[in-house]
C-alpha cells in the first residue's frame, strides 16, 4: 500500500560500513603501511586495476578501477599489494560476530557492510540508544580486531536510509537519519549519492526534470512509475526515499560461476584448458555448497580476434560433481577462439539437491554425491584444494580465489 507520508517511527535498522576494507585490513595487519597510501589488487602488475585504496590513497586522486600503472602516477609513493582472502574473511567473521551480539537479525550485505536490524530484537536493546550501540560497535572493532580498524555507521528506519546515512561522513562517521533531519541532509547531495543512482538513472530523472535528491524526494508517485521507471521500481523508490522498507527479502541463488583475466597471452589450448577446469573446480563447489544441483552450463571468452564469445548446454538430468561441469564445458570450448583473454564458466537452472530427486535419476547419482561430498569435507576442513585434479595442479598459483563484493553466500 503506497505511504505518501514519511515514516516518523523510531529508526532500528543500522547499517556498518568497513572503510576502505581490504587496504585498512593490511594496514592493521602491517603496522608499517599506517598512514600510507595503499592499493589492493588481485593481481599485483602495473596493469592491473585497483580494487580497493586506502584514504591516504583516495587524498592523491587513487579511485577504484584505475589501474595501477595510473595510481602510481598521480601517486609516486603508492604502495601496491596483492590481496589476501584469508585476511578479510577473518575481519568479515570478526565483524559478523560482533553484530550478531546485538540481534538476530543480522544481514551482510558484502564482505564489508551488514545490517542489523533491531526491530525484532529485544526489548532491553530496543530500549537503547542505537547511535549509543554503534559507538560501542566501532570500539569492540578496534579492540576485538585491531587498532587501525575504522567503520562507518548509519542509522535509519529502512535499509536504504540506514547506508545512505553511513556514507555521509567517511571514514568512521556515524549518522542517524529521521523523517525530521531528510530533507537538511538531502539538501547536501547531488543525485548520484544516492545509491541505485549512476549517470544513466541520472539522466532519466534529469528527463523529467529531476535534477536533486529533494526534487527526487519531492517527485508525484505516478511520475517515477510511468515515466522514469516504467514499473513498480518507481513506486518502490517513491516509499524506500520516505523511510519506508521495501528491501527486506532474498533473491535466490540463479547462477554461480567463476572468470579469470589470463595472465599471458601465449598460453596452449592446453594450458588454457587447465584454468577452465580450475574455474569448473570452484564452480562445482559454489553450486554443491548452497545444497544446489545445476541442470545447465555456459562458458564464455573474450579476445582480441573474436570480441565476446560464448556458448550454453542444457543438460536432461541434474548435475553437481566438477568432474560433469567440466566435461561440458570442455565440450563447449572446442569452438572457443583460439586467442583468449579472459574465460569463465557458470552453470545456471539451479535447484534444490534433494535426496528424492537425485534417486530418481539413479543410484549412480547417489554414490557419485556421497564421494563428492567426501571431498567437500576434506577441503574444508584441511584447506581449499587439499584434493583437486591433477589436471589442475600447475594452475593454482595463477587461479587465485578472489573475495567477491557482491555476495557473502561463500564466506
Amino acid at each position: 500500500m503506497l505511504n505518501n507520508s514519511y515514516n516518523a517511527s523510531l529508526p532500528l535498522v543500522m547499517h556498518i560500513d568497513l572503510n576502505s576494507c581490504f587496504a585498512t585490513v593490511e594496514q592493521q595487519a602491517r603496522p608499517m603501511l599506517r598512514g600510507k597510501p595503499v592499493a589492493i589488487m588481485n593481481r599485483r602488475t602495473e596493469h592491473t586495476m585497483i580494487i580497493t585504496a586506502s584514504y591516504e590513497a583516495k587524498a592523491m586522486g587513487v579511485k577504484l578501477g584505475m589501474r595501477f600503472r595510473d595510481a602510481k602516477k598521480l601517486c609516486p609513493e603508492l604502495i601496491g599489494l596483492e590481496s589476501d582472502p584469508p585476511k578479510y574473511r577473518y575481519v568479515y567473521h570478526k565483524l559478523l560476530d560482533i553484530m550478531n551480539d546485538y540481534s538476530a537479525h543480522v544481514r551482510m550485505k558484502s564482505i564489508d557492510e551488514g545490517v542489523i536490524d533491531f526491530s525484532e530484537s529485544t526489548q532491553a536493546l530496543q530500549g537503547r540508544d542505537l547511535a549509543e550501540i554503534g559507538y560501542e560497535i566501532k570500539q569492540r572493532l578496534k579492540d576485538e580486531v585491531g587498532c587501525a580498524m575504522r567503520c562507518n555507521v548509519g542509522i535509519a528506519t529502512n535499509r536504504f536510509l540506514a547506508k545512505t546515512a553511513a556514507g555521509l561522513h567517511k571514514p568512521d562517521g556515524l549518522d542517524v537519519l529521521t523523517s525530521q533531519n531528510i530533507r537538511e541532509v538531502f539538501s547536501t547531495l547531488e543525485l548520484t549519492d544516492i545509491t541505485g543512482i549512476a549517470g544513466r538513472m541520472e539522466r532519466r530523472l534529469n528527463a523529467v526534470g529531476i535534477y536533486t535528491p529533494l526534487q527526487f524526494l519531492d517527485a508525484d508517485p505516478a511520475t517515477l512509475h510511468k515515466m522514469v521507471y516504467k514499473s513498480i521500481c518507481g513506486l518502490e523508490w517513491h516509499q524506500r526515499l520516505r523511510g519506508w522498507e521495501v528491501d527486506k527479502r532474498d533473491f535466490p541463488i540463479r547462477t554461480a560461476g567463476r572468470q579469470y583475466v589470463l595472465e599471458r597471452f601465449d598460453l596452449t589450448h592446453e594450458q588454457v584448458l587447465q584454468r577452465l577446469h580450475n574455474l569448473c573446480e570452484s564452480t562445482g563447489y559454489k553450486v554443491r555448497s548452497q545444497g544446489l544441483v545445476a541442470r545447465g552450463v555456459a562458458v564464455h571468452a573474450r579476445s582480441h580476434s573474436r570480441g565476446y564469445w560464448h556458448s550454453r548446454h542444457m543438460a536432461s538430468v541434474p548435475f553437481f560433481s566438477n568432474q560433469t561441469i567440466y566435461s561440458i564445458a570442455k565440450q563447449l570450448f572446442a569452438n572457443a577462439p583460439s586467442d583468449p583473454k579472459e574465460i569463465g564458466v557458470t552453470c545456471y537452472e539451479l535447484s534444490e539437491a534433494s535426496e528424492n530427486q537425485l534417486h530418481l535419476f539413479g543410484d549412480e547419482l547417489v554414490r557419485e554425491h556421497e564421494v563428492v561430498d567426501a571431498i567437500d569435507d576434506i577441503n574444508k576442513r584441511y584447506g581449499e584444494r587439499t584434493i583437486h585434479s591433477a589436471d589442475t595442479l600447475n594452475t593454482g598459483h595463477y587461479v587465485k580465489q578472489k573475495i567477491p563484493f557482491g555476495s557473502t553466500r561463500y564466506l
